[in-house]
C-alpha cells in the first residue's frame, strides 16, 4: 500500500470510528454522506481506487461505505488522482 493510501485509509478508518458508534442511523450511510461531503474528488477517487485493488486496511463499515461511493469526476485541469 502507498503512503498517500495510507494515510486516506488511516483517515476514513478513523471517521468510521466515529460514525459507528451512533446508532441512530446507517454507519455506512453516515461515512459515505461525510466522504462525499467533505473530501475532495481526488482524495475520493484514490479510495475508491484503493477499494477496487482489494481495500487493505479498510473497517468494515468503511469499506462498505467506500463501496457505496458515487462515481467520482476528476476536474480535467491537469490534477491527477
Amino acid at each position: 500500500m502507498s503512503a498517500s493510501a495510507e494515510k486516506l485509509v488511516t483517515m476514513a478508518n478513523q471517521i468510521g470510528r466515529f460514525f459507528v458508534p451512533q446508532r441512530d442511523a446507517d454507519p455506512a450511510a453516515a461515512i459515505a454522506d461525510h466522504l462525499e461531503k467533505f473530501w475532495d474528488p481526488r482524495m475520493r477517487a484514490a479510495i475508491v481506487a484503493h477499494l477496487a485493488a482489494g481495500g487493505a486496511g479498510l473497517d468494515g463499515p468503511v469499506r462498505e461505505a467506500v463501496g457505496r461511493l458515487k462515481t467520482v469526476k476528476i476536474p480535467e485541469k491537469g490534477l491527477s488522482a
